[in-house]
């Protein structure tokens, strides 16, 4: 059989989104093998692949579940049912999670080399014994809860993420048969710091399992098991939604309640109390899972806050744009000088904070516009906005409800915002308002000049630490009509007509790139250079995918950095001949979106078409969100970002990994020439002043044949 051939009909043509995450995930997990990095950050990474499966399952498993439940028979775009894909999933994650066991025993091992030890009831010294004795007495015991499982006693809700231990016990003379229930609370931290210079932690449930006769005096242990519970935490907005407050107010209480998706249970839990807990949850249609290690693998995080910075990253402090630093800090000033673009997490993201402070005490500023998205839980930005509404100025934000699991701090900053008199606005009851734009207006003489922010990614100053993205900074009166009208569609549902500069969603996001990958195809058939370089997070449109398989077959050069999900299909002959796709895994986390068009030129050529959006290419992106997407006209700000952030991650060889056309992936062997993006956009003049660096030869010019 010719394996090309049949690949390239449907589905096979397609890869599953779901295992494709699943994917992603496992190259997570890799870094945490890498000994390039340092011991607790290789456990941070552990860390992060048990947040990451939990979320999976608290959304994705749990709407594919729903799908098996009700009997909706849609197949998945590579054929499977909701059964098939639920069923291939558990495989795949309790193939992940025997890895992530496997890489704690090693790197606790390594901790306690390092003397960072995870230590045992049985590894006590006596101090520390009856140290842990008063602990346990005097700040533990008081805050748990034993409850007894019986007829007068049913079984208790447990929270989402909840962890419990089980005891089947034995009261009195008569031996009577008790089951007793202890949840450890969430307030309670997973691992407790033994007094010592030594850096000594013990797991709650160990010493809460050492202290048993504490708990329940006159009772006898037969046997005793734990369990972590995973619940359905997605919240399905009702079109009929008539206030989306009230709404999401009560969804965040009914998500607490979610049906059963994952139970995991500690391997020694005996069958009788597993079925037992099963029952009392309801939870006869959940995934099951037995772990022999750790329960609970993102807890592990925890112990990544120990004082040990000599088993950590070298700490990075961001550089401040040097554009506003030329203008002895006036954003307003840089910003009409010259168009700039932000590189974070290289430059500080407090350059977007000083632009809205600066906005707030600028007694010329008349009005701000501002989309949240995300915005953390101790916000600037939020600071900033409500100084100005206070100052007088007149301030819209439009807050996204419907930011899955920031649902209940958003309602927090919304109040906060209406308190300060801010206009708040809610957006769509069925979409979600994903554009990261600011717009200042203030009157300058006889004009208002308008001074807009476009970002790739959130208004959020912490994530800003750790993910890579653009900040877009211009006084263009064209973006400034543009943005005018992004924000009349989000607070008055006025369609956008005679955009200038932006591409919007759901308007016409997906058709213009269809259109830009048409030109290309148009040039490899006319004989002219072509290609497609494309960075985004996820790659899972279908249209979008079939259009790169044509302009693959057509001769389009196509070269794609997707970080997480791709359904796309690389190096088939036939369909995908053109097409090279790899994964950045690294210190940070790759999240800007850049698409670029090689217009008839032999990138990277300044003649290409440079875009940057905060739209992935996903369904989602296109069809249930408001997006942006913005043409980068500047010259330096272009060369910028073709010649130096695309190119760079191009040529990353140390921390990439390239799709092959069985859906596997491989990491990258760096040859003679190392060459990692984080590390170098860490070590060179920030990208606000590159221009001027690169005329300067202060910074190294990339080149595509530095791959390898």
């Amino acid at each position: 059989m010719n394996v090309a051939s049949d690949i390239t009909k449907k589905p096979a043509r397609l890869f599953n989104r779901e295992l494709s995450w699943l994917g992603f995930n496992r190259r997570v997990l890799e870094e945490a093998t890498n000994t390039a990095h340092p011991l607790l950050e290789r456990l941070r990474f552990l860390s992060i692949s048990g947040h990451n499966l939990d979320e999976f399952f608290m959304v994705r498993v749990a709407g594919l579940k729903g799908h098996q439940l009700q009997g909706i028979d849609d197949l998945s775009a590579d054929g499977m049912t909701a059964t098939q894909q639920l069923e291939a999933i558990a495989a795949e994650a309790d193939s992940l999670v025997i890895a992530q066991q496997q890489e704690w025993i090693l790197l606790r091992e390594a901790l306690c080399d390092a003397a960072l030890t995870v230590v045992d009831q049985d590894s006590l010294a006596d101090d520390e014994r009856r140290w842990l004795a008063d602990h346990f007495r005097e700040q533990i015991m008081p805050v748990l809860t034993p409850q007894a499982i019986d007829p007068s006693h049913p079984f208790p809700f447990i929270p989402n993420g909840g962890f419990s231990l089980i005891f089947d016990l034995r009261q009195g003379k008569k031996q009577e048969p008790v089951v007793e229930l202890l949840m450890i609370p969430p307030t309670l931290p997973r691992f407790i710091r033994l007094p010592g210079a030594k850096l000594r932690f013990i797991a709650i449930e160990t010493v809460v399992r050492a202290h048993f006769d504490q708990l329940f005096p006159g009772f006898d242990k037969v046997d005793a098991g734990a369990f972590r519970l995973i619940r359905d935490s997605d919240i399905e907005v009702q079109e009929e939604a008539e206030d989306l407050v009230r709404y999401f107010r009560s969804a965040i209480k009914r998500r607490r309640r979610g049906r059963v998706i994952r139970l995991e249970f500690a391997a020694d839990t005996p069958p009788n109390l597993e079925t037992m807990v099963r029952e009392g949850l309801a939870a006869d249609t959940a995934l099951v899972a037995e772990s022999a290690g750790f329960i609970g693998i993102a807890d592990l995080g925890q112990l990544v806050d120990a004082d040990r910075p000599d088993l950590k990253f070298t700490p990075y402090s961001p550089r401040f744009p040097e554009r506003i630093v030329e203008h002895d800090g006036d954003c307003f000033a840089a910003i009409r000088a010259k168009d700039f673009i932000v590189h974070h997490p290289y430059e500080a993201f407090e350059v977007v904070v000083a632009f809205l402070r600066q906005a707030a005490e600028d007694p010329d500023v008349v009005a701000i516009k501002q989309t949240l998205y995300r915005a953390g839980k101790q916000s600037a930005i939020i600071d900033a906005l409500v100084a100005a509404a206070e100052a007088g100025k007149s301030v819209t934000a439009v807050v996204e409800l419907k930011a899955r699991f920031d649902e209940e701090q958003n309602l927090l900053w919304a109040s906060r915002l209406e308190r300060a008199g801010v206009q708040v606005i809610y957006g769509f009851v069925e979409w979600k308002t994903h554009a990261k734009v600011s717009m200042v207006i203030r009157r300058e003489g006889s004009v208002m000049r308008t001074y807009c922010h476009f970002g790739t990614g959130n208004y959020h100053p912490t994530t800003a630490k750790i993910y890579t993205d653009l900040s877009y900074f211009t006084a263009s009166r064209r973006a400034a009509r543009d943005a005018a009208k992004l924000f009349n569609l989000t607070t008055g549902y006025v369609q956008p007509k005679g955009l200038e500069l932006l591409t919007l969603s759901p308007q016409g996001l997906r058709d213009k790139i269809l259109n830009l990958i048409d030109a290309e195809i148009a040039n490899a058939r006319a004989g002219k250079p072509s290609a497609v370089w494309a960075k985004m997070n996820s790659l899972v449109d279908q249209i979008v995918i079939e259009k790169l398989y044509q302009a693959s077959e057509a001769g389009v050069s196509i070269e794609l950095i997707v970080r997480g999900v791709c359904c796309l299909r690389p190096g088939v002959p036939g369909l995908s001949t053109n097409i090279n796709v790899k994964s950045i895994v690294g210190r940070f986390l790759e999240h800007s979106r850049i698409f670029v068009f090689a217009n008839g030129a032999r990138l990277p050529h300044r003649n290409a078409k440079v875009y940057i959006s905060s739209a992935d290419w996903m369904p989602r992106n296109f069809d249930r969100r408001v997006e942006y997407m913005m043409p980068i006209e500047n010259p330096t700000v272009h060369a910028q970002v073709l010649d130096q952030v695309m190119i760079a991650n191009l040529i990353d060889n140390e921390q990439s990994w390239v799709l092959n056309p069985d859906g596997s992936y491989t990491r990258l062997k760096p040859g003679k020439r190392h060459f990692n993006l984080h590390r170098y956009f860490m070590t060179n003049p920030s990208l606000s002043g590159r221009g001027q660096s690169l005329e300067g030869k202060a910074v190294p010019k990339l080149r595509l044949t530095q791959r390898g």
